[in-house]
């Protein structure tokens, strides 16, 4: 049975195939009819072969079992057989259907066909065009490369001939010379804007020719003669022009700085003569070097005579040093040294020449100065002939280095040869000046004014005078030491025993110290100096030393004491009036004044309450040391202390008042001492009260009698004096 079934399969699957190949031959080129089948060839196919039943049938059989109508058949128990039928009969009929459409558009499809054809004419003659067009559009293709290759050659050959061409047009701008050069050069006069212009134009042609004829070109010989013939009378017309405005500079009462400022609008013609006839510029560089090297030494000369003129009568001499004795006896003709000395040592207003408004003020005019009698120190000379030095010498520099166009060692070698002979007698008068002159304050002020002015210069710019400042100060600090070690000197070599009768007020040696001292550490405070402070500190000590040996004369102690109070007070304000607080003067004299101020108020203490000083301290060093049994003893002493306090402390407080006032010049220092010693005595009169506190002496009767220590401040506080 299932071999029948699977023969039966295969059989319905072999119709299904020959109803396929009927098909396809039915859908064959057209003209042929249904009725035209073929018998199905079947091969050498054995269907009574079990190898063909157990192989490719059943391969066959299962490839259908797996389409999905089949499967579905068999799941509805259809039967295969009328299935089949049913198959092949819709088989047939869309066979047939599909014969009558090919039928039907037949007439459609051949006209299909004819247009196909024709579009495939069309076609071929489009292809036909496009190649042709294709050569035509390779060979253009190669005209536009050869014609860019040509361009390329055009642009190369251009830009060589535009190379050529702007050479060419150099060299022919810079060899031909126009009649508009021609004409100024030769008609128009040197002052005018034209010539100038031209002038540069015919140095500009001169240049490129003698470029042009180191390189060998032909074209400069028919242009030499020419620009020869125009650079020599361009030559002459600037000498004479120069030369004119130098020798102008000769003339009597002429302020030569217009006219050498007005040198400098014609800078180019010097430069044009170093360029073209070197001869001439050297000729009028001399000319110019010495014209100016008298000027300036001619007006240095008699300014500084006429300065001189007008200088203090009254200058320090070498014996007017701080340490000479003042005793002389004035007469009716003596001259009136003391005045003179102390106008030596103190400093007064002559400080202002080196402050900013003081230090650029205009110069001193001699003669006007002469006619309203007004006279001058030193420093203010000094000032007014170095400030006019500084000036006309920046500004001489300054037109070197414009005009003759020069800098550095050679702005420095130009500028030495015309101010050189005026520096040295400057120098030279300095010099001279300086081997008479004692005015330690002068000399130290003319420092500061030197040190100020090579500032400005630096500022300015013009480094050509810092030799010259070098040189001063080489002649300024030598003499302001040697001065200043004479003065040292005096004071170490005073004898107190020949200044004439003692007095405790300030003595005059020690104000003009202060004076002097104060003056010259508030000069040194704008620029300080090491080798001042020196000196100044070796003068300090001999001062100091000086007025302990002054004191040393007196008999007493208090007197010496009051007598360096007095000299440390007066020391100490003049400084602190000019110097600052933290100065080492300063800082010294105030504590030598603070511990001879305490020594003093020890001394005016003594012999009023001397008793109650010497029993406080012992009887604290007792108590100290645990002894204060040994205070019994003390009772009696103890009584007469309260006793004697309570009824003479106000006739001492103020006879001690008299006396501190009496001895001091300076009231506020006197005051100071006598808040100090109210001070002692009521810290001295608490100790007491602490010493009778203790157990051995507190059932002393007298304790009543005690001043109870407010009161006595309260009373002291009347005894203070208001100043």
């Amino acid at each position: 049975m299932a071999a029948a079934a699977t023969m039966a399969a295969a059989a319905r699957e072999l119709v299904l195939r020959a109803g396929t190949s009927d098909l396809e031959e039915e859908e064959g080129p057209l003209g042929s009819g249904p009725g035209l089948q073929e018998p199905l060839q079947l091969g050498e196919l054995d269907i009574t072969s079990d190898e063909f039943i157990l192989d490719e049938v059943d391969v066959h059989i299962q490839a259908n079992l797996e389409d999905e109508l089949v499967k579905e058949a068999l799941k509805t128990g259809v039967d295969l057989r009328h299935y089949s039928k049913q198959v092949e009969m819709e088989l047939q009929q869309i066979e047939q259907k599909s014969i009558r459409d090919y039928i039907q558009e037949s007439e459609n499809i051949a006209s299909l066909h004819n247009q196909i054809t024709a579009c495939d004419a069309v076609l071929e003659r489009m292809e036909q065009m496009l190649g042709a067009f294709q050569s035509d559009l390779s060979s253009i293709s190669s005209e536009i490369r050869t014609l860019q290759e040509q361009s390329g050659a055009m642009n190369i050959r251009l830009r060589n001939r535009q190379a050529v061409r702007g050479k060419l047009g150099e060299l022919v701008d810079g060899l031909v010379v126009p009649s508009v050069l021609v004409t100024a050069i030769l008609e128009a006069p040197v002052t005018e804007p034209r010539f100038l212009e031209q002038l540069q134009e015919l140095d500009a042609k001169a240049a490129a020719v003698r470029e042009q004829e180191a390189r060998g070109t032909a074209a400069c010989a028919d242009v030499r003669g020419v620009l020869d013939r125009l650079r020599v009378k361009a030559v002459t017309k600037i000498r004479e022009f120069i030369l004119q405005k130098i020798y102008s500079f000769r003339k009597p009462m002429t302020n030569y700085q217009i006219p050498q400022t007005a040198l400098l609008k014609y800078r180019f013609f010097y430069q044009f003569l170093l360029g073209n006839e070197r001869a001439t510029a050297k000729e009028i560089r001399d000319e110019y070097v010495e014209t100016l090297s008298k000027i300036y030494l001619s007006y240095y000369r008699s300014y500084l005579g006429r300065l001189m003129k007008v200088q203090y009568e009254e200058v320090a001499e070498k014996d007017d040093l701080m340490g000479v004795e003042d005793t002389a006896k004035k007469g009716f003709f003596s001259k009136p040294s003391l005045r003179s000395r102390n106008t030596i040592f103190t400093l007064g207003t002559r400080g202002s020449v080196i402050s900013p408004t003081e230090l650029e003020a205009p110069i001193l005019v001699p003669h006007t100065a002469q006619r309203g009698e007004q006279r001058y120190p030193f420093e203010a000379l000094f000032r007014s002939q170095h400030y006019a030095l500084l000036d006309n010498s920046c500004r001489e520099y300054l037109f070197i280095c414009e005009f003759f166009a020069v800098s550095g060692p050679a702005a420095h070698d130009l500028f030495h040869a015309v101010m050189g002979r005026t520096l040295s007698m400057t120098l030279k008068h300095l010099e001279s000046y300086l081997a008479d002159c004692y005015d330690a304050i002068a000399v130290f002020l003319c420092i500061h004014i030197v040190l100020r002015f090579r500032n400005i210069a630096a500022k300015r710019d013009v480094p050509a005078l810092d030799r010259y400042w070098e040189q001063v100060l080489a002649l300024l600090w030598p003499r302001f030491e040697l001065i200043l070690e004479m003065n040292v000197q005096s004071v170490r070599s005073t004898d107190p025993q020949r200044l004439g009768g003692l007095d405790t007020r300030p003595h005059y040696i020690t104000r003009r110290y202060a004076e002097f001292s104060s003056a010259l550490v508030s000069i040194n405070q704008t620029i300080p100096n090491e080798r001042t402070m020196q000196l100044l500190g070796q003068l300090q000590v001999e001062v100091e030393n000086f007025v302990l040996r002054v004191a040393a004369e007196f008999s007493s102690r208090k007197e010496q004491l009051v007598f360096l109070i007095n000299n440390y007070d007066m020391m100490l304000g003049v400084l602190m009036e000019r110097a600052a607080d933290d100065s080492k003067e300063v800082e010294s004299f105030q504590q030598l004044l603070n511990a001879r101020t305490q020594e003093f108020i020890e001394e005016l203490l003594s012999p009023p309450f001397g008793g109650l000083v010497a029993f406080v301290k012992e009887a604290e060093a007792l108590i100290e040391r645990g002894q204060a049994e040994r205070l019994r003893g003390e009772e009696a002493r103890v009584t007469q202390l309260i006793r004697g306090f309570g009824s003479s402390w106000k006739t001492s407080v103020e006879s001690l008042s008299q006396d501190v006032m009496r001895s001091f010049t300076n009231f506020r220092n006197g005051t100071s001492i006598i808040q100090g010693a109210l001070t002692q005595l009521i810290q001295l009169y608490h100790r007491f009260h602490r010493v009778l506190s203790q157990p051995q002496l507190r059932a002393l009767p007298a304790r009543a009698e005690l001043i109870n220590i407010h009161h006595l401040m309260v009373e002291l506080k009347k005894h203070k004096p208001n100043f």
